[in-house]
């Protein structure tokens, strides 16, 4: 097979999404919700199955890497300074915004399928606050501002653990750590009887593990280098749809891209989940104190992401498959933002969580 030209990489991308949008409806897969289970009910079922996802990418990505197929330097995820101020910083906004809303990006995409109305204003304000981040307004202010403050990776080496490592004289334990990270994070599933017993839950695990391989498989490996940047990508939710926004409103060409296509694709495998399951229904804002709180947690969600260099799933999964050195710092901050944006909601107060 030929090297494959942008569009069909977009299709790519489409399908991608589809069958992730379409497995996670089904299963309930939320990456909140498994946040949240975590912290108010001590439940690790849902968590464990994103991590058999991140088992799954993370084989599969690593080995394209060590077969030489896949280049990690090309991506974004593993610079050789690590600006840990904004990755803490957008993280822990983001970990909030999840909580305000009550999903993350994909979870919204997710919901948009169904005919959840809030879920498309909550896109369209997250999106525009993303692309603002990136390449608008408050561009420089990251760009010239929170990412200065970096941390030089060992040797100048590209920021993934296996690269620090090897600086460090132990050798290329790449696969090797791989292969004991996947089985770790695998078995944590297979030991536990209820989610063997949960074939929803572990076929949506599955799939968005498999679609971030076949994501830098598509973009990295497969594409056609004159056709487009050879930048590799996969799943992420937060520049893609800032990108959407922008390319809908000016440049309708920019739509014929991976991750643009990964967001359609979402939305379109939830809707044929619900269409599937007849649950599909149109959904709107209660009231206005529900509006607000959801407006307020797309902006959070949409600067933090960006600052972060990505979401749940782009750091938790695409990021972690990379081994990139950001990935402890953006779940670390994710998870603390998480959990004080419950006890706001919970307790009217974020106050109350430092006084226990």
């Amino acid at each position: 097979m030929g090297p494959l030209p942008a569009w069909t990489v977009a299709l790519i991308g489409i399908g991608i999404g589809a069958a992730c949008g379409f497995t996670a409806r089904r299963a309930r897969l939320c990456s909140f919700g498994a946040v949240e289970d975590v912290w108010i009910g001590g439940d690790t079922r849902r968590l464990r199955i994103f991590g058999l996802a991140l088992g799954v990418a993370l084989l599969g990505t690593q080995a394209m890497v060590w077969t030489g197929a896949l280049n990690p330097a090309l991506s974004t995820y593993v610079p050789s300074a690590v600006p840990w101020l904004a990755i803490l910083l957008g993280a822990t906004l983001f970990g909030l915004g999840m909580a305000l809303v009550g999903t993350c990006g994909f979870g919204s995409l997710v919901r948009l399928g169904t005919g959840d109305l809030r879920s498309l204003i909550v896109m369209m304000v997250f999106g525009a606050t993303a692309y603002a981040t990136l390449r608008g307004i408050l561009a420089p202010w990251r760009i010239d501002g929170l990412e200065q403050v970096a941390l030089p990776v060992p040797g100048a080496v590209q920021g993934d653990l296996p690269s620090v490592l090897a600086w460090f004289g132990f050798g290329n334990w790449r696969l090797g750590i791989a292969l004991a990270a996947s089985a770790l994070l695998v078995l944590a599933v297979l030991l536990d009887r209820r989610l063997r017993r949960s074939p929803r839950l572990l076929l949506a695990g599955v799939t968005l593990g498999l679609g971030v391989v076949a994501g830098w498989w598509a973009t990295g490996v497969a594409i056609d280098e004159f056709s487009a940047p050879a930048r590799p990508q996969s799943l992420t939710f937060v520049s893609p749809v800032g990108r959407a926004l922008y390319a809908v409103l000016t440049t309708p060409e920019g739509l014929l891209d991976f991750g643009i296509g990964t967001i359609i694709g979402v939305v379109l495998g939830s809707f044929l989940s619900a269409l599937f399951d007849r649950e599909f229904r149109w959904e709107a804002f209660d009231d206005h104190h529900e509006m607000r709180r959801h407006l307020v947690g797309a902006v959070m969600m949409g600067g933090g992401g960006i600052l972060a260099g990505g979401c749940t799933i782009g750091q938790g999964i695409t990021a972690g498959s990379m081994m990139a050195l950001s990935w402890p710092l953006a779940i670390g901050g994710m998870m603390i933002g998480a959990r004080l944006g419950i006890a706001f909601l919970m307790e009217g107060s974020i106050r109350q969580i430092f006084r226990r």
